[in-house]
C-alpha cells in the first residue's frame, strides 16, 4: 500500500495536494521569506507528503510578536465567552476527526485507529480544560491580621510550546488547553517531520472563530525555529516535550531570560512482574504496550522485570506474542503495527539491538527491519533482548519497539533494579497482592506509578516526571492549568 493507491479522504487528498504548507500566525498563512522548506514524508512507504515552510529567528519573533498582540483582547473576554469559542473548536476537531486522524497517521506513521483515539483525546482534554477553567477562583482571600488581603490569578500572555514527533496531535491538545482556557495565547511549534496535524488545526481554528493571533503555528527546524522561540524574551511560558539532551538546553535557555518552563522528556520505564500474576494476560498488555505506536512513547515500560519462578514461561509467551504482530502501513486496517518516524529513528533502534547483543543480551525475538510488502518504510520487527541489566540496551532510552528481560528474586531486588536509572517517569508493578502492589510503587523513584497495566492517563492524576525525565510535570491536572495563571497579592494595611 502507498499513498497513491491509498484510498485517502477528499479533504485529506485536498490539503496535501497544496504541496507547500506554510506556517499560520495572526488567523492567515505565514510563509517563509526565504523559501526555504523542510520535506515531511510517509513514514510507512517513504513517499512525499508536503513541503513545510522554514521559519527564520526574525519570523518566529513576529509570530511570538502577534500572539502578544493578541492577548489583551482574549485574556479580557468573559469565561463564558471564551469557553464558548473553545468548545466550538473542540466539537470542529471531533467533527473532522476522521480526516485529521488520517493526516496524522500518514504523517506520523501512527495506525489510523490509534490516531483517531489521539485526536479524540485532544477533544477530551480541550472539553476538560474549559470546564475546569469555570471553577477557578481568581480572587481568593487571605486571613491576616491587621490587613485586608487577597491573592488574584491572571494568564500570563503568549506561551510557547515545542512538541515531538510520536503523538503531535494528542500532546498539542495535553499543552495548549490548559493555556488558552486560562486566558493565554500559544504559538505552537511542531516537530518538523510532524507538522501538518498541527497547521490543519489553526486553520480550523480560524474557520469556527478563534480570535487571529490566540493560536499560532510556526514550523521549520529545531535548531533554528525551536531554538528562536525558546531564545525569545518575549515569551511568558515554555513547555517542550521531548529527548533530556534538548531538554536540558531549553531550561538553559528559559534561565537565562527567567522565563518559566515546564520539561516532559524521555524515561526507560520498568515492569515488575511479580510471580502471582497471570502470565498469558500480562504479557499480552505489555507486549501491546512496547508495540504501541512501534515504541515510540515516552513513558513506555521497556524494561520487563520478571521474577524467576515464572521468567521461561513469562519470555516465552512474550516471543510468540511479538512473532504473531502484524506489521504494516498505518492506513492499512490489519496492521497491528506502524513503522517508527524516519530513517534516522529506524537507524538509532537497530543500532541499539545491534550494540546490545555486542555487550552480550540475548536476542529472544526481532532484532532486525520488518519487511511490508509494497512499501519502503522505517519498519522494525517488535524485539525481544535479555540479559545483564548492565546492558547499554537496558539502560539507554531507544524510543523503538524493543523490551529488554531481567529477572529478580527478591521485592527489594526488583525495587533496585527499578530505580538503578538517570530516568523517572513510568514504571508498572504487576501482582495479585494489592499490598505489596501499593508497597512497591511508592517505593519506584518516577513521576508516575501504575498497579496492573502500564500508559495510564486519567483527567485529574497529576503526569510528569523526575530527574532525567524533566520537572514541571502535571499535564491532565488541576494543577497543570494554575500553572498558566500568575498570581498577585493585593495588601491594604487596616
Amino acid at each position: 500500500m502507498s499513498v497513491s493507491t491509498t484510498n485517502l479522504l477528499p479533504e485529506v487528498a485536498e490539503f496535501l495536494s497544496r504541496g507547500d504548507l506554510p506556517s499560520f500566525v495572526g488567523g492567515k498563512d505565514f510563509p517563509a521569506a526565504s523559501g526555504k522548506v523542510v520535506a515531511t514524508l510517509d513514514p510507512g512507504s517513504g513517499e512525499h507528503l508536503a513541503n513545510i515552510h522554514d521559519l527564520d529567528a526574525s519570523e518566529i519573533d513576529r509570530a511570538v510578536e502577534i500572539a502578544g498582540e493578541a492577548f489583551p483582547a482574549w485574556s479580557a473576554l468573559s469565561y463564558d465567552d471564551r469557553s464558548a469559542i473553545l468548545l466550538r473548536l473542540a466539537d470542529a476537531v471531533e467533527e473532522h476527526k476522521p480526516i485529521i486522524a488520517q493526516i496524522e497517521a500518514l504523517d506520523a506513521g501512527k495506525i489510523e485507529a490509534q490516531a483517531q483515539g489521539d485526536v479524540q483525546n485532544f477533544v477530551d482534554t480541550l472539553r476538560y480544560f474549559v470546564k475546569l477553567a469555570g471553577q477557578v477562583e481568581t480572587r481568593t482571600k487571605l486571613d491576616v491580621e491587621g490587613y485586608d488581603a487577597w491573592t488574584y490569578k491572571q494568564p500570563w500572555g503568549a506561551c510557547a510550546f515545542i512538541f515531538p514527533w510520536n503523538f503531535p496531535f494528542l500532546l498539542i491538545g495535553w499543552g495548549i488547553s490548559p493555556a488558552l482556557a486560562a486566558g493565554n495565547t500559544v504559538i505552537i511549534k511542531p516537530a518538523e517531520d510532524t507538522s501538518l496535524s498541527a497547521l490543519y488545526l489553526a486553520q480550523l481554528a480560524k474557520k469556527v472563530g478563534v480570535p487571529d493571533g490566540v493560536i499560532n503555528v510556526v514550523t521549520g527546524r529545531g535548531a533554528t525555529a525551536g531554538a528562536a522561540l525558546t531564545a525569545n524574551p518575549n515569551i511568558k511560558r515554555m513547555s517542550f516535550t521531548g529527548s533530556p539532551e534538548v531538554g536540558q538546553l531549553v531550561g538553559e535557555t528559559c534561565g537565562r531570560n527567567l522565563v518559566p518552563v515546564k520539561l516532559e522528556l524521555g524515561g526507560k520505564g520498568a515492569a515488575v512482574v511479580f510471580e502471582d500474576v497471570d502470565v498469558a494476560e500480562t504479557a499480552e498488555k505489555l507486549v501491546g504496550a512496547i508495540t504501541f505506536h512501534s515504541g515510540q512513547v515516552c513513558c513506555d515500560a521497556t524494561r520487563w522485570l520478571v521474577h524467576r519462578d515464572i521468567y521461561d514461561e513469562f519470555a516465552e509467551r512474550c516471543v510468540e506474542l511479538m512473532k504473531n504482530v502484524r506489521v504494516g502501513h498505518p492506513l492499512d486496517p490489519s496492521s497491528e503495527m506502524g513503522p517508527v518516524v524516519n530513517p534516522k529513528q529506524r537507524e538509532r533502534v537497530l543500532g541499539y539491538l545491534e550494540k546490545g547483543q555486542a555487550q552480550g543480551a540475548k536476542c529472544l525475538c526481532g532484532g532486525g527491519e520488518a519487511t511490508v510488502d509494497g512499501n519502503d518504510g522505517n519498519y522494525i520487527e517488535p524485539s525481544l533482548l535479555a540479559g545483564s541489566m548492565d546492558n547499554v540496551a537496558a539502560r539507554e532510552e531507544i524510543f523503538g519497539p524493543v523490551a529488554y528481560l531481567g529477572v529478580f528474586e527478591s521485592e527489594e531486588e526488583a525495587i533496585a533494579l527499578v530505580n538503578d536509572t538517570q530516568y523517572g517517569l513510568a514504571n508498572s508493578v504487576w501482582t495479585k497482592d494489592m499490598d505489596r502492589a501499593a508497597r512497591v510503587a511508592e517505593s519506584m523513584v518516577a513521576g508516575n506509578s501504575w498497579i496492573n497495566a502500564h500508559n495510564v492517563f486519567a483527567q485529574g492524576v497529576p503526569y510528569g516526571g523526575v530527574n532525567k525525565s524533566g520537572l514541571g510535570g502535571g499535564v491532565l491536572s488541576v494543577e497543570t492549568l494554575m500553572d498558566y495563571y500568575r498570581s498577585t497579592s493585593v495588601v491594604r494595611p487596616l
